[in-house]
């Protein structure tokens, strides 16, 4: 397993979570997936720290506590107006370590001025010791998450020595601007993927690289820009220090 030199490794953990099935939406009944999805994680990870600049990437997550799960009765809200009775199917008390690294977003040229790996890799990991920038929700809102720092691969995990293959899943969405290949450009791409856990930990690969890939729909890239003012914070990719660093 690489390491890269920015890696930060967190655990994220909490009383239920929801990797919704694709399949199960449309029927108002979410089902969760047994495993986290990578945008899942990588939504957990930008909870914590996420920048225009920088792109991240998840390495690899490893399962430490059973794969069990609950059913509850919601009410969601009905297309048409009022609410609805439905069952979801939850995870039950989950706990993850996540090991995860960033690169550059050479999608983002205005941003180049704030390439500094040493800044954003120091404040992420600060903003892990603080449970995250933002509030954590694992895979739903309702799912409640926190985090906090670990060295991933230790501790007993409760799949150690096990290897097992899984269906294929959802796992992740390309965005326009973090697209790395020419032909996921102006796209917004879903991407397919079949998990195989070794040893209780899951190793992803890119994105850009998942076996299965689906053009949705043409997508313009966000421009940022003091023309457009639509982004506050563009000042501060001048090159100089961030009010961030305090934080």
């Amino acid at each position: 397993m690489q390491k890269h030199r920015n890696t930060v490794e967190y655990m994220v953990y909490g009383k239920s979570a929801l990797f919704s099935d694709v399949l199960t939406r449309a029927g108002g009944e979410k089902t969760s997936y047994t495993l986290p999805t990578y945008e899942a994680l990588k939504g957990i990870t930008h909870s914590i720290y996420f920048k225009p600049t920088l792109i991240w990437f998840i390495d690899a997550v490893r399962i430490m506590n059973h794969i069990k799960t609950v059913r509850r009765g919601v009410r969601p809200i009905k297309y048409g107006g009022g609410n609805d009775l439905a069952y979801y199917s939850y995870l039950d008390d989950v706990c993850y370590q996540v090991r995860a690294h960033f690169e550059w977003n050479l999608n983002r040229p205005e941003l180049e001025a704030d390439r500094n790996e040493h800044k954003h890799h120091n404040i992420a990991k600060r903003m892990i010791e603080r449970g995250g920038r933002r509030d954590i929700f694992i895979g739903a809102r309702e799912c409640q998450g926190y985090v906090e720092p670990c060295v991933f691969g230790e501790g007993e995990g409760a799949y150690d020595g096990v290897d097992m293959t899984f269906g294929l899943m959802y796992e992740a969405m390309i965005y326009p601007d973090e697209a790395e290949k020419e032909e996921d450009k102006g796209q917004l791409t879903v991407c397919l993927w079949q998990p195989v856990m070794k040893n209780g930990v899951i190793e992803f690969v890119r994105p850009s690289e998942m076996t299965h890939k689906r053009h949705i729909r043409p997508m313009k890239m966000k421009q940022f820009g003091k023309e457009q003012e639509n982004f506050m914070g563009l000042e501060e990719f001048g090159g100089g220090d961030s009010l961030e660093l305090d934080e």
